[in-house]
């Protein structure tokens, strides 16, 4: 048994929450990366915006190394970083959100897990590598379940990646949801 180092733990799992944020745009035409799926307008490429928008800055800026181009946050759009304008490609966003982890991976290089760096707006400015890594493996989790629903939600599909194991291959959806459904209803004859 190999034992890695906590950085390396860090770095590697938020570097496959990255993998499977962009596994969920794949194979989906322009509008249904960009179409609100929920009452709040949620979207895959805006959920893929926003999660480049804050890693480019948690690990740019925080650490004295501003990502190199502006980021999406606009005083007047408070949800500017949350959806691709019409003039914005996929593709850029899709760049955009690759470039953002490539610069993160510079300030791992760069950093070690008690390095130093501050979020002027967190109630407790003063941050370590440690704790953005931490907060950004979680704020990538979660939008990365928004993405799993929202994308079943456009055309089935299921799984964190390509052959996910923990997917169970023709398992019968329909009676599945079925039996919740007759649970949720109270009908005793479901168990």
């Amino acid at each position: 048994m190999t034992i890695s180092d906590p950085k390396s733990t860090l770095v590697d799992g938020l570097g496959l929450l990255n993998e499977q944020v962009l596994h969920k745009l794949e194979g989906l035409s322009d509008h249904d990366l960009r179409r609100p799926m929920t009452p709040t307008g949620t979207n895959l490429l805006g959920l893929v915006k926003h999660l480049a928008s804050v890693q480019a800055g948690y690990f740019g800026a925080t650490f004295g190394r501003p990502f190199p181009e502006d980021l999406p946050f606009d005083e007047d759009d408070p949800q500017a970083d949350m959806y691709a304008r019409a003039d914005e490609p996929s593709e850029g966003v899709i760049a955009f959100y690759r470039a953002s982890w490539r610069h993160a991976l510079e300030t791992f290089a760069e950093r070690d897990l008690d390095s130093v760096g501050s979020v002027p707006w967190w109630s407790e400015p003063e941050v370590t590598l440690h704790q953005i890594l931490v907060h950004m493996t979680n704020e990538t989790a979660r939008h990365a379940g928004h993405l799993d629903i929202v994308r079943e939600m456009i055309d089935g599909d299921i799984g964190r990646s390509a052959g996910d194991s923990n997917i169970a291959d023709g398992f019968d959806w329909p009676a599945y949801v079925a039996k919740l459904e007759a649970i949720a209803r109270g009908d005793s004859s479901e168990n």
